[in-house]
């Protein structure tokens, strides 16, 4: 009779609420131990009578001069803890950039496009293949200059993007939240690529009339991770500035560019990157509390800028041919998961439970003193999030972090349907992700939100946010006409 195999225990039923009765023993130990010894006290107290604690508070020798210094120490130190915490900044709401549809570019049209650009066929056949594997659908959209053969990347139409994409965002952000634009104490913009004199921060002003004293920053070369930089900025301003609100602007401007060389690694963000935008409203007004979406809680920035490779791998510059391009090293993951392992380092002490925290602990002395081959325990970060918004930069960033944090496909799902819908819209992509999240009604009170961004430098950036309030459906946004399609089937290969 032959020997019956061994149950699967990595899947067992027992053994997974044999994890979740650790991880709600860990994680309420304080509670567990202080309500048996709460219900003592009370018993005791019950036990002994009304006329036994009167007895024994009269026998207190009470003086007031020590129960005056006692309470003026008291009231000093709660004093002293209230005004040194940080302000709370809080999101009081964001709008994104929705391109017209006359903006399309299908995959067919892209391709022509291409092909009437391009000399070279195996440039052409390079950027099929990538556009068939790349996870982008047949909606996404580029600025009008990039429409033209050959495009028209000129300063001109550049800012004419540039406007087109912000202007919107902050108007539809004013409609949101009846914002009157001569409020606005701090106004942080980020654009990586484009940065033109005066620069966009400045045409912000000029357009909306901003106050002469307002705190106005303009961001630029700091990559697709540059939004979470921006709100960090904006944070860090609002600790010092009471009763303040903070515009924060994140986008990329395509239409400048766009590579016309032949090298395959420049080939890439013509591929992928596409127009968009989010503005976003911070507050430390205690009075925005109540009508706010999100209360930020932590970011964290990780730079790896000292290492050459990282450095390099994502660099504009020229190719033999004087076309100026971005190139995107093949070392790309790899460095791109070593940053997100010194962030996650960082940031994991600060969200996960103490369950995961223990475990963790209990695994990396195992290694260090009992055997180094012991593999090590990767924090289950599903413990300490609900929603997770990783930057769309393509396919393979999705499916490693998928891969690296053991994530569902519902976890990735906001990350994938943006991709899909938009592209890579760079900085602003982590705000049309948390839209989708929020379009699907799955947003709840006491949520928190993970946002993760990479960008050149190299940097990994990751903000947590606490939802205030459920988010009711239907959402206004970038994804109020087509939600109802989402999510789709993305199949490996879209053969064109």
């Amino acid at each position: 009779m032959p020997a019956q195999p061994l149950p699967d225990f990595s899947t067992s039923v027992r053994l997974k609420y044999v994890k979740l009765g650790y991880q709600y023993l860990v994680n309420h130990f304080l509670t567990l131990l202080l309500i048996p010894m709460i219900a003592t006290c009370v018993l005791e107290l019950v036990r002994r009578g009304p006329e036994e604690l009167i007895s024994v508070y009269n026998s207190l020798d009470l003086d007031v001069i020590h129960i005056l210094c006692s309470s003026f120490v008291i009231i000093f130190v709660l004093t002293v803890y209230y005004m040194s915490r940080p302000r709370p900044v809080y999101l009081v709401d964001y709008a994104c950039f929705k391109p017209a549809p006359s903006c399309r570019v299908p995959f067919a049209t892209f391709m022509e496009h291409t092909s009437m650009i391009c000399e070279d066929p195996k440039s052409v056949q390079f950027q099929t293949r990538i556009l068939e594997r790349s996870g982008l659908g047949e909606e996404t959209c580029l600025p009008p200059a990039n429409h033209y053969i050959p495009p028209n990347p000129t300063m001109e139409a550049a800012r004419a993007e540039a406007q087109l994409v912000i202007f919107s965002a902050i108007d539809d952000l004013i409609k949101k939240t009846g914002l009157q634009p001569k409020h606005i104490d701090i106004l942080v913009v980020n654009c990586s690529l484009f940065s033109p004199t005066p620069s966009l921060s400045a045409m912000i002003v000029n357009k909306y009339k901003l106050r002469s004293n307002i705190k106005s920053f303009n961001l630029s070369g700091m990559g697709c991770s540059a939004g979470l930089l921006s709100i960090d900025l904006a944070r860090d301003l609002l600790q010092v500035l009471p009763g303040s609100n903070a515009l924060v602007i994140s986008t990329e401007i395509i239409t400048p560019n766009f590579y016309k060389g032949n090298r395959r690694d420049m080939l890439l963000p013509n591929c992928l990157f596409r127009m968009g935008a989010a503005a976003i409203l911070l507050s430390n007004r205690r009075r925005d509390a109540t009508r706010a979406k999100y209360r930020l809680l932590h970011v964290v920035r990780t730079h790896k800028g000292a290492d050459d490779r990282a450095y390099r791998c994502v660099y504009q510059e020229e190719d033999s041919d004087g076309h100026c391009g971005i190139s995107l090293s093949k070392d790309l993951m790899a460095i791109a998961g070593d940053a997100l392992k010194s962030n996650i380092t960082t940031i994991g002490p600060l969200v996960l439970p103490m369950s995961e925290q223990l475990l963790f602990f209990f695994t990396l002395v195992g290694r260090k003193l009992i055997n180094p081959t012991l593999r090590p325990y990767i924090p289950d970060f599903k413990q300490a999030f609900e929603h997770f918004c990783i930057h769309a930069g393509g396919r393979a960033v999705i499916d490693e972090l998928q891969k690296s944090l053991q994530l569902s496909a519902e976890h990735v799902e906001a990350s994938r349907m943006t991709l899909h819908r938009f592209g890579n819209t760079s900085s602003s992509s982590l705000w049309y992700e948390l839209n989708y999240i929020e379009s699907k009604g799955r947003m709840k009170r006491g949520d928190r939100v993970w946002q993760i961004g990479f960008g050149s430098g190299f940097k990994c950036n990751s903000a947590v946010w606490k939802c205030l309030r459920t988010v009711k459906t239907p959402v206004d946004g970038p994804w109020a006409e087509c939600i109802h399609r989402y999510p789709v089937d993305i199949p490996e290969i879209v053969k064109l």
